[in-house]
């Protein structure tokens, strides 16, 4: 079993496991910090830094979903340094990428007060959209690089590393190899790279084809045509 220390959490003494992230403790007492990097069946890997907290002492921030607590570390997470970090990472995101089909990040920007106009001149990552199979699409406007479609693909649900990333710096982008259509891939369309997305970057075909206003008979037509040209149907 582990052992057990004490730390303050917001003022609060609490109890926990010594092997413990500062998010796992903060999970435990229903005050989890936000985060969009992971989801509940990923691994954290600190990237988003959106669920920073204040550690007395500490120079930095530090990311709850990856940082191990110690005996009597003193926690604050709802500080105004921690909320203008969180704050600046929605709008930095809002500015150059389209989070206009993501509530859970709509959410996070009304919850921190983020000013949406607050980088008017911001370059956007701008791709067309990827439509190269009859299971989904993939709007790369719309990828903020949280890696979870990747982790879901990869050592964390699929095992099939059919989705990686490609290109340097702001160029970077989450791709296939070479950007080889995804039908020419590993890729066996399992759908869980889809489930953990968190921006509708990746959609399935048939709620794009909602979105589009075909109803149920046109989507069922489309979808057939689409597998007809893969040889996967008459």
């Amino acid at each position: 079993m582990s052992n057990k220390i004490t730390l303050t959490i917001d003022g609060t003494e609490i109890e926990a496991s010594e092997n413990a992230t500062i998010q796992q403790v903060l999970e435990s007492i229903n005050k989890p910090a936000p985060i969009i990097c992971a989801h509940e069946v990923t691994t954290s890997e600190g990237l988003c830094r959106q669920c920073v907290v204040e550690v007395e002492g500490w120079r930095v921030l530090a990311p709850a979903c990856v940082t191990k607590v110690n005996p009597g570390m003193v926690i604050f997470t709802d500080s105004e340094k921690v909320n203008r970090s969180r704050r600046t990472i929605l709008e930095m995101l809002n500015a150059s990428v389209d989070l206009s089909e993501s509530p859970e990040l709509q959410s996070q920007m009304d919850e921190f007060g983020a000013d949406r106009e607050r980088f008017p001149q911001a370059k956007t990552r701008q791709q067309d959209v990827k439509d190269d199979n009859p299971f989904f699409v993939r709007d790369y406007e719309k990828c903020l690089m949280c890696w979870r479609c990747v982790q879901a693909c990869g050592d964390d649900i699929q095992y099939t590393y059919s989705i990686s990333v490609g290109g340097r710096g702001f160029e970077s982008k989450i791709s296939t190899f070479f950007d080889t259509p995804m039908p020419e891939t590993t890729c066996v369309f399992c759908g869980n790279c889809v489930a953990v997305c968190p921006t509708n970057a990746l959609k399935s075909k048939t709620e794009f084809f909602m979105d589009q206003g075909l109803d149920y008979d046109a989507i069922r037509r489309e979808k057939r045509a689409e597998k007809k040209k893969m040889g996967g149907g008459k």
